[in-house]
């Protein structure tokens, strides 16, 4: 089995899945298929990684565009910047808070994935367009051999999000489905 990858599941967070009818109308899909990718990639004896937003309650570290308006969401202490609790964790995964789209941006990760030893990702999350894209192009940028997760990608904008994925597959990185990247993961040797 593969031993040099690892799963970054990004802000797949109460607050946009309660908040943004969109998102609750793919929860109950999106939350089935990321759990079947992070038990196959546990088994794997691979890491996952949970990559989550929270920002301070006066927005003091929130996007320029959020403090403006005073959007409060993925308020930290809050229920709405947690994880999906019907999202199967692990006491071996590990967690990333960021501040901005990219889970590279202003945190450990890279410390983290150079300590696992990672060379591949594979990604999941929400929002395609947003913070999926921008962690996929800045892991592209740090040649990250990268496999989106067709089936644990989502978004509030589905027209944005087909823009992406179109974007991204072949050219920064490869969409597949869990059947294929668990197959994957069984055939390929660590």
């Amino acid at each position: 089995m593969r031993r040099d990858f690892a799963l970054l599941i990004i802000d797949v967070l109460v607050d946009y899945f309660e908040r943004v009818p969109e998102l609750t109308a793919q929860r109950v899909r999106l939350v089935a298929a990321t759990n079947q990718l992070t038990e196959a990639v546990r088994g794997a004896g691979q890491p996952v990684i949970w990559v989550r937003q929270e920002f301070r309650p006066d927005l003091s570290d929130a996007f320029l565009d959020m403090r403006r308006r005073g959007v409060a969401v993925t308020i930290a202490g809050t229920e709405g910047a947690q994880i999906l609790p019907e999202l199967k964790r692990a006491p071996s995964d590990h967690v990333v808070i960021k501040k901005r789209y990219s889970a590279f941006y202003g945190t450990g990760l890279d410390d983290l994935l150079a300590a696992l030893g990672t060379r591949a990702l594979v990604v999941g999350g929400i929002n395609t367009h947003a913070c999926v894209r921008t962690t996929v192009i800045d892991a592209y940028q740090r040649d990250y051999d990268i496999t989106l997760a067709s089936e644990c990608v989502a978004s509030y904008d589905i027209e944005h999000h087909n823009v992406t994925v179109r974007y991204l597959d072949g050219r920064i990185a490869r969409l597949s489905s869990n059947a294929d990247i668990i197959e994957w993961l069984r055939a390929t040797p660590g």
